[in-house]
């Protein structure tokens, strides 16, 4: 296997062992961004020269016995929603210049500090308002799984998937307000984790919906996941939001055993209008969730989906159009008109209205962790569907958000891992999902999986 679909653990391995150094791992990345790129559209701008300086730097820190942290000398892609200073974002819109950044982000800062180098900026969905992944102003990614046809990445983290899953960065991080981490982490054959509100700092991010907002990795293993989790939770007092968040080690745990965990398993009534390929990658992967030797256990919801789906998609333009809403009127401005029809939604739902959502919001809440009583984590599917081509996306249809978006207004935590392929050969995916906080939890029974399986050694064909 090509060193740059190596995992931060197996790369971390040939750097200790002088296999590989950082400047060759940024050059191979580079090399294919190069060769790759112009198909996929993963990136909106690479640091070329910054990340080989970088790695020049830190192959001689590591050759005198200095490592920075878990992540010294593996590369990272960035979405275009975090400030990197002296670096230009664009939140994924054309409609005004990019601005120049004046401060980084704490998520990147955190990162850098650890030791990673970072490649450059991904694309998104504008304002990160949308599912599919596609940006019809500045371009939609590539799904690499298929190279013959353009399929959607997933949204709203679509260059940041694509980037990782084509073997032009070890990880990446994305942002998941109903899901847009989890969804092209699924799409795209990749582990995703939607982190409890709070946990990752937002300091440096563009907002689109601050209730729901999370900020999160994009990795090949669970165990990567993990150890980005490390690198990125705790408190930081420029986020109010985050600076009670905990601190503490989650990739020393993976390993503890998950026999007789108890797990959630998706409604009867919910598996209406799911995709049969997903399906029934689903059911093999409860099968081997049970011969783990943990317990399947079935209960109906305390609410439908769809009834999470329409209040988190009421917030999600309430506050949209709260940040963007003046921007987005401006009629000399030229927005993807998916997005701004989500937020201009915004513009109709009133202070009353609002509050009301806020409050269903809270009753909700309070009545999954109610029922979630005895349980240790929830297992669904990631996506009712695998990737479909471009051409047939419908952006009134949000098959996409379905299993994403009540996972944000719940305030849970969840880990999107590989579990199939469709007989179009295109990724499926499930999701451990957790209470507030545990992380922990759902990343240890997520690991358990994943080492039972090989689905997460998959490679897109035709990019080694």
């Amino acid at each position: 296997m090509s060193v740059a679909f190596g995992s931060i653990e197996q790369t971390q391995q040939a750097l200790v062992s002088g296999a590989l150094t950082s400047v060759a791992l940024v050059q191979e990345h580079l090399d294919r961004i190069s060769r790759w790129d112009p198909q996929l559209h993963a990136f909106i701008n690479v640091y070329a020269d910054e990340a080989l300086t970088a790695a020049e730097g830190l192959d001689r820190l590591r050759q005198a016995g200095t490592l920075l942290g878990p992540l010294h000398g593996v590369t990272v892609a960035i979405k275009d929603l975090f400030d990197i200073q002296g670096k230009a974002i664009t939140g994924g819109s054309a409609a005004l210049p990019p601005r120049i950044s004046t401060l980084t982000a704490t998520a990147v800062q955190r990162l850098r500090s650890a030791g990673a180098i970072v490649l450059g900026k991904t694309h998104t969905v504008e304002f990160a308002f949308g599912g599919w992944g596609t940006n019809t102003t500045m371009g939609t990614p590539w799904n690499p799984w298929d190279l013959q046809t353009h399929r959607v990445p997933g949204g709203s983290s679509s260059g940041s998937a694509v980037a990782v899953a084509a073997g032009m960065a070890c990880a990446a991080i994305g942002t998941d307000t109903g899901g847009s981490v989890r969804i092209p982490a699924g799409l795209c054959g990749l582990v995703g984790l939607k982190t409890t509100h709070g946990l990752v700092s937002r300091h440096g991010l563009l907002e689109l919906c601050p209730t729901h907002d999370t900020v999160g990795p994009l990795t090949r293993s669970v165990r990567d996941c993990a150890t980005m989790l490390d690198v990125l939770a705790g408190p930081d007092e420029l986020d109010p939001v985050s600076r009670l968040a905990r601190t503490r080690s989650v990739a020393q745990g993976l390993e503890k055993e998950v026999k007789g965990m108890r797990v959630w398993i998706l409604p009867r009534p919910e598996r209406e209008d799911v995709d049969a390929d997903v399906l029934r990658a689903y059911d093999r992967a409860l099968d081997a969730l049970a011969g783990l030797g943990m317990v399947l256990v079935e209960r109906p919801l305390p609410h439908s989906l769809e009834h999470s789906m329409r209040i988190a998609g009421s917030l999600m333009s309430a506050e949209g159009y709260a940040h963007l809403g003046p921007l987005f009127e401006r009629r000399e401005l030229q927005f993807d008109p998916n997005i701004q029809r989500r937020i201009l939604l915004g513009r109709d739902i009133g202070a009353a209205q609002y509050i009301q959502l806020l409050r269903q919001r809270e009753l909700a809440k309070a009545a999954m962790l109610e029922a979630m009583d005895g349980v240790d984590v929830c297992v669904f599917p990631t996506n009712a569907i695998s990737a479909i081509p471009l051409s047939q996306v419908d952006e009134l249809a949000t098959p996409l958000s379905r299993f994403g978006r009540f996972v944000n207004l719940l305030d849970l935590c969840s880990v999107a891992v590989p579990a199939g392929l469709s007989s179009a050969g295109m990724p499926i995916s499930v999701q451990f999902i957790g209470r507030p906080f545990a992380e922990p939890t759902i990343l240890r029974a997520a690991f358990a999986f994943e080492q039972a399986t090989a689905w997460h050694r998959a490679l897109p064909p035709g990019l080694d």
